[in-house]
């Protein structure tokens, strides 16, 4: 039996579903994670895990400690912004092989050129593989040092089988009849778009009165969020609680001005909502292609011409584009992701 240990930053419900899966192919589990964020405050069961350990209540030395004695074949940690993972895998890195998660989309910024040239000293000394959502995060991948090999794609994986649900109920009552209603699942934040969103609803519901739009989710700006006739706030909610928004829902919005993958996206895939995605979306590289259209971020104007463009189809071609979005979403699932991060060890 191999062991594994995990060293994660914020657990979302879907990077469980990702390490539930994980557990099922007969591996040992240690967890160490972050606390719980309050803008997206997931329940968990962590039960599955063999030993699940909170990072806040480690120090480095005490983290390092826990798990030299776990003693890991493979050890995953999620970036580099906690330099206690960092020291951890800089430590194991002879006994262990050491992932890399890496979310970040290769721009060329000042800050990761900078990168790429300490990696050698920095990111390369503490580990052996990097594992990212798509394609231009293996790029940067790539600059850092990774050798083409040693990089996986896939990182990121919707819960394919609580959204596969989903899908079989909200396909038959699309099939009744496809509901007017833009859905917008994120937390409230200014870098989600979600005052483009507003704005732009605003004036696209001048002339399309009967649509409407409902937003899921909270943020620092929730408190600040645009209440008007047509448009719905629902706060958080637990994504085991989501079939009747999703049911009630027809259309998938992210207005993100920044967007390293977007999960969520994959989530809507597979329930099967055709897609309107911001042109700064990592995850549209595997869930856009002919079931919805992609709009420059940042910009209201464009975002209507969007939504009126999404709102002139006919039934036919929604439920097409909903299908389209099912198939798309199903090409990766927490299995598969259990499978490729173990591949490392091969």
């Amino acid at each position: 039996m191999y062991k594994v240990s995990i060293l994660y930053t914020e657990l979302a419900d879907y990077s469980v579903a990702c390490l539930r899966a994980l557990k099922d192919c007969d591996v040992e589990l240690m967890l160490i994670h972050w606390p719980i964020n309050p803008e997206a405050p997931f329940k968990f069961d962590l039960s599955f895990f063999d030993k699940v350990h909170s990072r806040d209540s480690l120090s480095d030395l005490e983290m390092t400690q826990l798990v030299s004695e776990f003693a890991p074949d493979l050890i995953l940690s999620s970036g580099w912004i906690d330099k206690g993972y960092l020291k951890v895998c800089r430590s194991m890195k002879d006994q262990s092989v050491c992932v890399l998660s890496l979310d970040n989309h290769w721009s060329g910024s000042v800050k990761q050129v900078v990168a790429t040239l300490i990696s050698p000293f920095t990111i390369k000394r503490s580990f052996h593989k990097a594992f990212v959502p798509g394609r231009v995060q293996k790029k940067y991948a790539l600059k850092l040092g990774f050798d083409e090999g040693d990089i996986q794609t896939g990182f990121y994986s919707a819960d394919t089988s609580k959204f596969q649900s989903a899908f079989n109920e909200v396909a038959k009552s699309k099939k009744e009849s496809f509901l007017k209603r833009f859905l917008y699942l994120g937390r409230y934040t200014q870098h989600k778009g979600i005052f483009d969103l507003w704005e732009a609803f605003l004036k696209f519901r001048e002339t399309n009165i009967e649509w409407e739009l409902w937003c899921v989710g909270t943020g620092d700006q929730f408190e600040n969020r645009v209440e008007a006739e047509g448009i719905k706030h629902f706060g958080f909610i637990q994504p085991a609680d989501m079939l009747p928004v999703l049911k009630e829902t027809g259309v998938y919005i992210l207005p993100s001005h920044f967007e390293p993958w977007g999960v969520s996206v994959h989530e809507m895939a597979v329930a099967g909502f055709p897609m309107l995605l911001s042109d700064k979306i990592g995850s549209k590289e595997s869930f856009l292609d002919g079931n919805g259209s992609e709009f420059k971020s940042s910009n209201s104007d464009e975002l209507l011409r969007a939504m009126h463009w999404i709102a002139n189809l006919d039934e036919d071609e929604l439920l097409n584009m909903s299908e389209k979005s099912h198939q798309l979403g199903m090409k990766n699932t927490p299995e598969i992701w259990a499978e490729r991060l173990m591949s490392f060890l091969k």
